[in-house]
């Protein structure tokens, strides 16, 4: 069969708190996200590699919290007392405004703003404080005082439970077997299972066949996607 047009559709999450699937590797960071009112002067930096679930944990909080949810780099144009008034706000990608003066400041006000009001503040990043490169000292002693919670790389339970969870959200039922092929050969990372995930749509799309472990087993054998 002949390659056919495969259209970029949109990829809508789940992003409940029953969507996100608890195992050890990230048991401690859901149960201080959802002891949120126990938060040490009312804040929590969240941290993780790329696509560990820390939007959708935030998203969870955001449920459990009423908080308003917002990227870093929005802050500087942002209305911050009316951000405050909400209580509790998430802040993601706070490690990539290091360096960037109007939205270190407004962070910085934010945060002020949430604790004068006794609100809570999620930071959510991919790497620690201290790795912030933060130029403003006051923000940079503030955050680093702040509790965390580390979401680590997954073991083979959430790593499958990622998997599902991402075909599922392209609307692709797929067998176990895939799912089990995959976690056996693929680089153990969730960002790989991203981009594994988006390369099989992609190559059933344009091929016009099923994902399965045939289809898996040529993607992988032509992307760098696994585990060598």
């Amino acid at each position: 069969m002949g390659r056919q047009l495969a259209f970029d559709l949109p990829v809508r999450p789940a992003r409940g708190r029953a969507a996100f699937f608890v195992s050890p590797a990230n048991a401690l960071a859901v149960a201080q996200v959802e002891g949120w009112r126990g938060w040490p002067e009312g804040k929590l930096v969240l941290t993780g590699p790329e696509g560990a679930g820390k939007t959708h944990l935030a998203h969870v909080w955001a449920e459990l919290s009423g908080a308003r949810v917002v990227d870093a780099g929005t802050l500087a144009g942002a209305d911050l007392p009316a951000l405050a008034r909400s209580g509790a706000v998430a802040v993601e990608d706070a490690d990539r405004i290091g360096g960037e003066a109007a939205s270190e400041t407004a962070l910085f006000h934010l945060h002020n703003l949430l604790r004068s009001a006794r609100g809570s503040l999620m930071l959510t990043a991919r790497r620690p404080p201290r790795d912030w490169e933060l130029a403003l000292p006051d923000l940079a002693s503030r955050v680093q005082a702040a509790s965390r919670a580390q979401l680590a790389p997954p073991d083979d339970a959430l790593l499958a439970a990622v998997l599902v969870k991402l075909f599922a959200d392209r609307q692709l039922g797929v067998r176990p077997d895939l799912v089990t092929y995959l976690v056996g050969r693929m680089e153990r990372s969730f960002a790989a299972a991203a981009a594994a995930v988006a390369a099989i749509d992609r190559e059933a799309l344009a091929t016009g066949r099923k994902p399965g472990i045939a289809l898996a087993r040529d993607v992988l054998d032509k992307t760098a996607l696994e585990n060598p």
